[in-house]
């Protein structure tokens, strides 16, 4: 096959369709990377940095949690949900949001997706079709992906745009073409030559995407499937970078760059823009995690300022460390102060200007540590239609 791929004919619902079959990796003829050998650099050196910097954060657990729920919001979000950080958060925190439960729900599936991957992967398993399909059946559990054979790999044609396969932008691989090509992909990720890790994970990623072996999910777990391979080989030891927010704010040429490796084998382009994207974010959210913890130690000061009220209030805003968003009572629960105490120290942080009602309501109300959140929600707004 040429290195650009096949078209065959396929017949699906009584219509001839041309779907596309993708040849296996790496490409024939081989990507050049002498070109690209800076960008590559540079990119490997933003993403130590970030790894680097994961090192220092007073609460790597903290940062993680909070870094895994935006990947996953970001990834939802070019799926068309319109949940912002916010309603994730406030969902997790068994509270209202504004947005249809639905959508939330796909967010938080997401998040377990994620952990359910990292977890099987620190425990020795493999990164294989098998870890895929359940990595998928918590992707799709529960909402709208219950119907679409979560933790199973297709049993009829799928396409992508378009009514029907007729009229559809792409047709991925028939049914029977399914097992050599995901066999083949599996044999890529597991394949020692001498290939750099960001190289691998950008030509898995589109072959993933190019083969869709499932009914719905595949942007989602294509997306994953990138942080997978950087954990797995230790380019990253945790999964701080979130790809999508670059995906996000570039869909369009994202989507024309998937075309072009298809139908003409393009892959030095994709390459460049994957690398690019990896530099840009990665340096993105290094930056972040600079800002979050010179904000950090700026508020611990100002608290510290406070006297003997410093102590309890200090516990309230360590809380909302962890949870930029909480009611009075969830704090204190959490902190094992008792409800008035909490309910002052919380309105000392108002009053400091660190904390912000956000319901208006008189029961029940939700405060949200501003400048964290800020920070945290930079590119995190819904898509527009």
């Amino acid at each position: 096959m040429p290195r650009a791929g096949a078209f065959i004919s396929a017949t699906v619902a009584g219509e001839t369709v041309r779907a596309f079959v993708p040849p296996d990796l790496p490409p024939d003829p081989v990507i050049d990377l002498a070109p690209r050998f800076g960008l590559l650099d540079r990119a490997n050196q933003a993403l130590g940095r970030l790894d680097g910097m994961s090192k220092l954060l007073p609460n790597t657990s903290l940062f993680l949690y909070l870094y895994v729920q935006k990947e996953a919001l970001l990834s939802s979000q070019i799926e068309g949900t319109q949940s912002s950080l916010a309603d994730l958060l406030l969902f997790e925190s068994d509270q209202e949001t504004v947005t249809p439960i639905d959508d939330v729900e796909e967010v938080s599936n997401y998040v377990a997706a994620i952990n359910h991957g990292l977890r099987r992967l620190e425990e020795g398993f493999p990164l294989s079709l098998r870890l895929l399909r359940e990595i998928h059946a918590i992707l799709l559990r529960g909402g709208r992906g219950a119907s679409k054979q979560p933790g199973e790999f297709r049993r009829s044609q799928n396409w992508i745009g378009g009514t029907r396969p007729g009229n559809a932008t792409f047709v991925p691989p028939p049914v029977t073409h399914l097992d050599e090509t995901l066999n083949a992909l599996e044999r890529f990720i597991h394949d020692e030559r001498p290939l750099p890790i960001l190289v691998r994970a950008a030509l898995a990623h589109v072959q993933f995407e190019t083969i869709h072996p499932f009914l719905d999910g595949n942007g989602r777990l294509g997306r994953l499937l990138i942080t997978l391979m950087l954990c797995k080989e230790g380019a990253l030891k945790a999964p701080t970078l979130y790809l999508s927010l670059y995906l996000k704010a570039h869909r369009d040429q994202y989507y024309d760059l998937l075309t072009r490796v298809r139908q003409r084998g393009d892959w030095e382009a994709w390459l460049d823009f994957f690398l690019e994207g990896v530099l840009e974010v990665s340096d993105q959210a290094t930056d972040a995690a600079r800002r979050i913890l010179d904000l950090f130690e700026k508020d611990r000061h100002a608290i510290q300022g406070l006297g003997r009220r410093a102590s309890t209030v200090m516990r309230v805003h360590d809380h909302f460390q962890r949870r930029p968003l909480a009611t009075t009572r969830a704090v204190a629960t959490a902190t094992d102060l008792s409800f008035p105490a909490c309910a002052k120290a919380v309105s000392t942080l108002v009053d400091l200007g660190m904390l912000r009602e956000i319901t208006g309501r008189q029961r029940d109300r939700v405060f949200q540590y501003d400048a964290f959140f800020s920070i945290l929600s930079e590119g995190a707004a819904p898509l527009q239609a």
